[in-house]
């Protein structure tokens, strides 16, 4: 089913309104037209997602008056301006004041036609991108604990709400430093039970001798030193979730009373004969794949890995990388009282070059030492040379033109931070017509309305 294509024209003169129209009803579109653009601002009364294309010398009302108010009742609609009279200053200051394009006449109908199928495709894209950040927001909230706006975190997102809503076990793949926790604590906290206990567990950190006592818990007198009753993390999550991290170090018969506590729904203290009965959620996180580790049990892991989320490495996401380091630069300047500092297009390639092996961990340790300190962001990077461009499979490698593309994008994203949503100064630093911004903007998902001010935003 192809997507609907609405588009209101607006000209005084009837014949050139049925000419334009006759041309965009053949090449598909929807059209609504009116000879009074006092009765085309009613129709903007109602919810209308599609394109505005008006002349500009009309009586009543001219073109770019009709654009103020429409924009008013509309913030996001695309306008597009008609005109026989048009001059340059006419066209930049149409631009400025919010019109997505400016055409003079006598123009090619088709020229028409590929302006209006920019701008719905821009407007589905924006449409798409609020609904899925309105969605994530009202249900999940997700988005605030694992930022990121890169098709592989929308993803993640998205497999993560389906997760919580099973209440099933799942295992969490991913490298270190890529927020496997904090992937375990969203399934918790949007899955059916989130105001029981999460409790997580880190299985290397535990000396083996004690690993039996934390899991089950004792009785007091139940070994030497065990001088009062404890309870275990089975218990102690008892309703809730139990979150297993580094699970591919736990001691191997440990691993057996796992399995047989996860099977039976039950334990036994240590020391004692009563049984307590659990209704646990059990999520595991693992750098490695478990299925092929030989000293883990594979019984376990089919108990386990009822259902598996895999945490993208950060190098994966690179349009991220600068968002979350300015978003961490942000945080440490502010807890600290100190000024942000900024980062040059030298620092934009360096960030991009860099392949992030401690993932969102390290980028933060990175970026609050450069928030806080002196030093450049190359010398902090070259303490770690091991972690700089390094050899890497050829699974991780990226080509040319996908490391053109990280920093083109980051660059717009950079310039729209700056100016704060303003496509004319924008277009004016990075010396780019509109159409090709605009091109840009879309191929890269970048809205303008994502960098104006927040009382703009709101208004």
């Amino acid at each position: 089913m192809h997507p609907s294509k609405p588009i209101i024209l607006v000209d005084d003169e009837e014949l050139v309104l049925r000419a334009n129209e006759q041309w965009l009803q053949l090449a598909g579109f929807e059209t609504e037209c009116f000879t009074d653009p006092r009765l085309a601002l009613q129709r903007l009364q109602s919810p209308f997602e599609g394109v505005l294309v008006s002349d500009i010398k009309m009586p009543h009302m001219d073109g770019l008056e009709l654009m103020e108010r429409a924009l008013a009742l509309c913030p996001e609609l695309p306008i597009v301006l008609i005109t026989a009279h048009g001059d340059v200053d006419m066209a930049v200051r149409s631009v400025q004041a919010g019109a997505y394009d400016f055409i003079e006449k006598p123009f090619d109908p088709q020229r028409l036609v590929k302006t209006l199928e920019r701008a719905l495709d821009q407007l589905r894209l924006r449409s798409q991108n609020r609904q899925l950040r309105e969605r994530l927001r009202e249900q999940s909230g997700i988005g605030a604990k694992l930022l990121g706006v890169s098709p592989a975190m929308r993803q993640l997102h998205q497999e993560i709400l389906e997760v919580s809503a099973l209440n099933t076990h799942v295992v969490i793949y991913g490298e270190t430093g890529s927020g496997k926790e904090l992937v375990a604590q969203s399934i918790h906290e949007y899955g059916q039970h989130p105001n029981a206990p999460f409790v997580a567990l880190n299985c290397a950190a535990i000396p083996e001798p004690l690993f039996e006592s934390e899991l089950f818990g004792h009785e007091a007198g139940a070994f030497s030193g065990a001088a009062r009753r404890r309870i275990g993390k089975f218990e102690f999550a008892n309703g809730g979730t139990l979150f297993f991290d580094e699970i591919e170090s736990m001691p191997s018969n440990l691993q057996t009373k796992v399995l047989r506590a996860i099977q039976e729904q039950r334990i036994e203290r240590l020391g004692s004969n009563q049984t307590i009965e659990l209704n646990n959620r059990i999520l595991s996180a693992s750098k490695v794949n478990l299925q092929e580790q030989e000293d883990f049990r594979q019984d376990l892991y089919y108990r386990l890995n009822i259902s598996e989320i895999h945490i993208p490495p950060l190098r994966e996401r690179g349009e991220d990388i600068p968002l979350l380091f300015n978003h961490f630069c942000e945080l440490a300047a502010s807890d600290n009282n100190l000024p942000q500092r900024t980062l040059d297009e030298n620092d934009q390639v360096l960030l991009m070059s860099h392949h992030w092996p401690g993932n969102v961990r390290e980028l933060r340790n990175i970026a609050t030492r450069f928030a806080l300190g002196k030093r450049s962001l190359h010398e902090l990077l070259a303490q770690k040379p091991s972690t700089f461009d390094p050899p890497q499979p050829a699974s991780y490698q990226q080509s040319l033109a996908q490391k053109v593309n990280q920093y083109e994008c980051s660059l717009i994203q950079q310039s729209l931070r700056k100016h704060q949503g303003n496509i004319t100064e924008v277009m004016r630093e990075l010396d780019l017509p509109r159409r090709t911004l605009n091109q840009k903007m879309q191929k890269y998902a970048l809205n303008r309305t994502d960098y104006l001010p927040s009382n703009e935003e709101s208004a």
